[in-house]
């Protein structure tokens, strides 16, 4: 698979009809075309292509120019999104970058004329390929192919001088490695290793976007781990590291942190609430950690304070409400103890309390975790498959579970007589109470005699 024939076979990238079409605007109008990045590696790798990102001579405004439908997405870098034949291409003139002097941004960004200076400013080697959309010919001046066939992911040049330009790059040396499954190379890690501290100069915004493509990845704990060894993950997410060495109780059992990258590989890859629930679901352990009566180490409330970890985590990498909110709560949460004792009010009190929207990814983290501990799929075991099977019948029948579901609102118990104000809350909330112990009771009529019971027996008055 190393002989000159199959390299020769290699060089000639697929263009796609569409691409084709594209690339000849460009050309009728006298510009280069070329197709780069992880379009090209990907391709070489022997990867599914998603994304095509190219490269041209032709200036920001020229490329707004020349298409009916355009969107300035980086203009001051030289960046044009372009849409075409219903898809969106980037395209990004040729362009050399001054020194990064705050480590994210380069000072000045010039445009060239010339794709193999552009290729110089790339980050690694197998992202510094180039194709030719006239014919195909790949253009490749660092050894990118070479490092493909390797499976090795190595920085251009000097990789002290590539991080110090955009720290960001130390980050998606692992995401790279994540998403290919390529080792980092020696002389690159060493640089990771010396300039790792800086990567808290990059927004959180960047950060975010790298964590979550290795979160989306098969097993992110090798790449937890390789980050922890090159003493990145410190700088990003120091409440993993500092779950280094916590709870290991023997030779064989796993301290906290391992506990939560083998967790987070648990918990389904499509899922980035979950998967950040059981990568954060114990970094309050050692806030936590003490002895109890028995000499035994316990982490009694553990829950609350990774619940308060994870919020101050999520909202340092600048992730949305929604995610916050749901990943917290999942947490705050996963120490629930299900037994086949449970009443069927039990379980419809556990489904309000959790909320319907999060109960089902609440038994996913409680899967994740118990890969955590074990290493083998829970595959819903015998309590949480019943319990699982419990809460879908609930919701099938569509018992009363949030004060929603109620038969009266705040609205109707007004109209019959309940004084306005916080009395309205309290009376629904003791009505649901009435209505989780006991369906049946969730009629109109029913409920609206209860509410007036309730007025009278707790005196509450406005």
């Amino acid at each position: 698979m190393h002989t000159d024939a199959y390299l020769s076979w290699m060089r000639r990238f697929l263009i796609p009809r569409k691409i084709q079409d594209f690339s000849s605007v460009f050309h009728r109008n006298g510009y280069e075309l070329y197709i780069v990045g992880g379009a090209v590696r990907d391709f070489y790798a022997g990867f599914k292509v998603k994304d095509y990102d190219f490269a041209t001579n032709a200036d920001p405004e020229t490329v707004i120019r020349l298409f009916r439908r355009t969107v300035p997405t980086g203009i001051a870098h030289g960046t044009v999104s372009v849409l075409f034949g219903g898809s969106a291409f980037e395209v990004t003139t040729f362009r050399s970058e001054s020194p990064y002097s705050d480590s994210r941004h380069p000072d000045q960004v010039t445009f060239i004329g010339s794709i193999e200076e552009d290729l110089k400013r790339r980050d690694f080697t197998i992202n510094a390929l180039a194709v030719n959309t006239v014919n195909g010919d790949l253009i490749d001046l660092h050894g990118g192919l070479q490092d493909i066939q390797k499976k090795i992911i190595r920085a251009i040049g000097d990789p002290s001088l590539r991080f110090q330009e955009d720290s960001l790059r130390m980050l998606r040396a692992f995401r790279l490695s994540a998403v290919l499954g390529y080792p980092i190379e020696q002389r690159t890690i060493h640089a990771i290793q010396q300039h790792a501290a800086a990567i808290t100069a990059v927004s959180s915004e960047r950060v975010q976007e790298e964590l979550n493509k290795i979160l989306s990845v098969q097993k992110p704990s090798l790449t937890f781990f390789s980050m922890q060894r090159a003493g990145l993950l410190f700088y990003f997410l120091p409440e993993l590291s500092r779950c280094i060495g916590v709870g290991s109780k023997g030779p064989h059992s796993l301290d906290t942190f391992t506990h939560l990258c083998y967790a987070c590989d648990g918990a389904p890859p499509d899922s980035l609430p979950v998967r950040l629930a059981a990568l954060l679901h114990d970094t309050g352990k050692p806030e936590t950690e003490k002895l109890d009566e028995n000499g035994l180490i316990c982490y009694h409330g553990h829950d609350s304070v990774s619940a308060d970890k994870a919020d101050q985590i999520l909202r340092r990498l600048k992730y949305s409400n929604a995610v916050r909110t749901e990943v917290t709560h999942l947490i705050r949460y996963h120490m629930f103890n299900y037994t086949s004792s449970w009443t069927d009010a039990a379980v419809r009190r556990f489904i309000s309390k959790v909320g319907e929207k999060y109960v089902f990814h609440l038994l996913l983290l409680r899967e994740a975790d118990y890969y955590g501990s074990t290493g083998r799929r829970l595959h819903s075991g015998k309590l949480l498959q019943e319990l699982r099977n419990r809460i879908t019948a609930a919701l099938t029948d569509r018992e009363a579970i949030n004060i929603s579901d109620l038969a009266v609102n705040g609205s109707l118990l007004i109209e019959n007589g309940i004084p306005e104000g916080p009395i309205i809350g309290t009376v629904l909330k003791l009505l649901l109470e009435a209505v989780l112990d006991d369906p049946s009771l969730n009629e109109r009529k029913t409920l609206l005699n209860i509410a007036e019971k309730i007025v009278i027996k707790h005196h509450l008055t406005d």
